[in-house]
């Protein structure tokens, strides 16, 4: 448990120390709609990229059957809320394994939603005049 003001609990410290060494354009990859908007509140996203964030598009049987999808609505919210005025991308499903795999780092959530996980693409800080 993390024991700072401001800080979400949910955020454990390795998660923390993760999120700290974070480049710009390093990727993070996520579920659970709790710990996203945590981490949006910690987190600047990439405004240089198509989208910081993408989830896997459904694969043609989901598709054909009209798999639905709720918690990218939930996802899209949290983005919108979090300053992000770009849509969630959707990425085909090996391009998806391989951009989690080459990620900074993976969060392992337990989420159950079909096509929960998402990734974010860390962005850098606005420069204020000093």
């Amino acid at each position: 448990m993390v024991a700072l003001k401001g800080i979400p609990a949910l955020l454990s410290p390795e998660l923390l120390f993760a999120l700290a060494r974070m480049g710009h354009g390093d990727e993070i990859g996520l579920g659970i709609p709790v710990l996203l908007e945590a981490v949006l509140k910690l987190l600047p996203l990439d405004t240089y990229v198509e989208s910081p964030a993408a989830v896997m598009e459904l694969v043609p049987s989901d598709k054909e059957r009209g798999l639905k999808t709720p918690v990218w609505k939930d996802y899209e919210l949290l983005l919108l809320r979090a300053g992000c005025t770009k849509a969630l991308v959707t990425i085909e499903r090996f391009e998806f394994y391989e951009r989690a795999k080459k990620a900074f780092a993976i969060v392992a959530t337990g989420e159950t939603a079909l096509y929960g996980n998402i990734i974010l693409k860390k962005g850098t800080l606005a420069l204020t005049p000093m």
